[in-house]
């Protein structure tokens, strides 16, 4: 039964890829705009233009063009970048791996907030406590992240300069590292100076980001846990004397997170899209910043395999969910 769950998630990942492959690539090729014009001098002949779009396969049918594409993407080539004259593949994965960075910085900091949001409410449920929290909660709903972000660079970097605001690293300390996960190696490599300097530079972009995350999870939680607090084993806790804390701890919090531990999915991809602006405003070197650039440039081949990644990453991230939820949940596992 598991295996034939992963199985048929696997078909619909496959043909979700698909889909996004085909929307992506005609819509970008409908959008007013010629990638070829803007790369070439105002004195420019049609000859070259024409040398060009041969060169990039832009002279074809918009079916021909896509199957070559594909046929190339199955062996992974993604094409060539129209405005870095670099393989898109390499462009990419180079920037991949500070998204990801950021994303799991930004989620670590949500389930550390949301949840202590949510423990700190339950305990002080039906007083002032909890409706402060509520009250919060709802403010970091109603601003988006990139408005978080706008209001961090204003305190902390205009008003009260104490946090990085802008870049990855600090130009004074080039990593020389074999990969691009810097936060990773550098602690492997037990080059603390730069891991302090990366969080430094990825700690406010991150907070933009799980601000309103952190508020969803601690609303959700705060809310399954209350309903967890009246059932009958919770109850049998507290008549064998065990202490609130403990109740809710021990007792009550491993059933309440299964809802939550599936929204932290959902929303992950969420969050990973959210990185676009989120890195434009704070100049970090990340993938959504790169995709910002290739729209603005109509490099083509670039929005192609930066949105085909985008899709996988979200597409592995609910695949990874659901099954992770099927082996949580005691029915959904023994069915």
């Amino acid at each position: 039964m598991f295996l034939r769950r992963l199985l048929s998630r696997i078909a619909t990942t496959l043909v979700t890829l698909l889909g996004v492959a085909v929307i992506v690539f005609a819509v970008i090729r409908i959008v007013p705009g010629d990638p070829v014009a803007m790369m070439l001098p105002p004195g420019a002949t049609e000859a070259d233009i024409a040398r060009l779009q041969a060169f990039y396969g832009l002279d074809k049918s918009i079916p021909e063009q896509f199957f070559i594409w594909l046929g190339g993407v199955v062996q992974g080539d993604f094409g060539t970048s129209i405005t870095t004259r670099q393989p898109v593949l390499g462009l990419v994965l180079s920037r991949l791996p500070a998204t990801l960075e950021l994303s799991v910085m930004a989620l670590v900091i949500a389930v550390a907030l949301g949840g202590t949001m949510a423990l700190i409410g339950t305990r002080q449920r039906y007083t002032r406590t909890e409706g402060a929290i509520d009250v919060a909660n709802g403010m970091a709903l109603s601003v988006p992240d990139f408005l978080w972000g706008l209001v961090l660079i204003l305190l902390f970097g205009v008003l009260w300069p104490v946090f990085t605001i802008s870049g990855r690293v600090s130009p004074n300390l080039v990593p020389e590292f074999t990969t691009s996960f810097f936060l990773f190696e550098s602690v492997v490599r037990l080059r603390f100076d730069l891991w302090l300097d990366l969080v430094q530079h990825m700690l406010m972009p991150a907070l933009a980001l799980a601000i309103p995350l952190a508020a969803i999870i601690g609303q959700l939680l705060k809310q399954s846990l209350k309903e967890t607090m009246h059932l009958d084993y919770v109850t049998l806790a507290r008549t064998k004397g065990y202490s609130e804390n403990h109740v809710i701890l021990r007792e009550a919090l491993r059933n309440a997170v299964l809802p939550t531990l599936t929204l932290i999915g959902v929303q992950f991809t969420f969050l990973i899209g959210g990185t676009v602006i989120i890195e434009r405003l704070f100049s970090y070197e990340g993938l959504g910043n790169m995709a910002i650039d290739a729209v603005i440039n109509r490099d083509l081949p670039l929005i192609q395999g930066i949105v085909l990644l985008f899709a996988l990453l979200f597409t592995l991230v609910n695949l990874v969910v659901d099954l992770l939820y099927a082996v949580l949940n005691p029915r959904l596992r023994h069915a």
